[in-house]
């Protein structure tokens, strides 16, 4: 059954955040950190993908085609890029030196007979993350929570099993309670999702089935977000850009 987790009591921190605008990407979807090379990999909605420096800097530009490309992670443990495709609901993994595709994985849409990966032209795949244990969340995005009837899709993450046949099973179903969650990445153990109809930053302990904190944010189009090593926390603006935090500042 599909788990309905409970966010109680929980007060909102309003911080003056002031984010630094580290350079102009259009239709900036989706980011990672790659720990090895200390750059920055960014999708955006046209297909694009962009590898820069932390300081904002493009030093590469490629076309990877006609994908709605709106969240990118970084495998660490077989060295590749994974990418979530909305439309087709798919996974594709690339090559991280090269960028080149080398795999497209479809996500089954139903768990346990239920189908929760609804086909829609206005929701669906928007964020994807990787654990310290290598097990891959995506995050079908929705501006209505769950409902058990499923008549539409719902704001909901989804942890997908293993990416080795042509089609990933939902391994299990997280109702965190949010709507329009576009970004999401894992840190020190933590889940951190962005709401782009909310302006929330939310670190959110995916074992315990609970919200920590929550952090409004300046108003933007949050569509994706990772952390560096030197704590600064990025977030790609579907309006543009690529801001840049310190994460003291948001006191996480």
């Amino acid at each position: 059954m599909i788990a309905r987790y409970i966010v109680v009591g929980l007060l909102v921190c309003f911080i003056n955040l002031n984010a630094k605008e580290l350079v102009k990407i259009p239709e900036a979807s989706g980011i990672c950190y790659i720990p090895k090379t200390d750059m920055l990999i960014v999708v955006n909605d046209e297909g694009w993908i962009y590898k820069l420096t932390t300081k904002g800097k493009i030093k590469r530009k490629f076309y990877l085609g006609k994908y709605d490309l709106e969240g990118i992670t970084y495998d660490f443990k077989n060295d590749k890029l994974l990418l979530a495709v909305e439309g087709k609901e798919s996974i594709l993994i690339l090559n991280r030196a090269s960028l080149e595709l080398e795999k497209e994985i479809k996500i089954k849409r139903k768990f346990d007979g239920v189908e929760v990966l609804k086909k829609s032209k206005k929701t669906g795949l928007e964020a994807i993350a990787i654990d310290d244990s290598g097990d891959i969340y995506v995050s079908n995005q929705s501006k209505i929570t769950y409902d058990k009837k499923l008549k539409e899709n719902a704001s909901v993450i989804l942890k997908i099993g293993a990416l080795d046949k042509k089609k990933a099973k939902i391994k299990e179903v997280y109702n965190h309670g949010y709507i329009d969650i576009a970004g999401m990445t894992f840190h020190d153990g933590y889940l951190y999702m962005t709401s782009d109809k909310k302006n929330l930053l939310i670190k959110y302990d995916i074992k315990k089935n609970k919200t920590i904190k929550k952090i409004k944010l300046d108003k933007s189009a949050q569509e994706g977000i990772c952390f560096d090593n030197d704590g600064h926390i990025y977030i790609a603006d579907d309006n543009g850009a690529i801001l840049q935090y310190k994460t003291r500042q948001l006191r996480i």
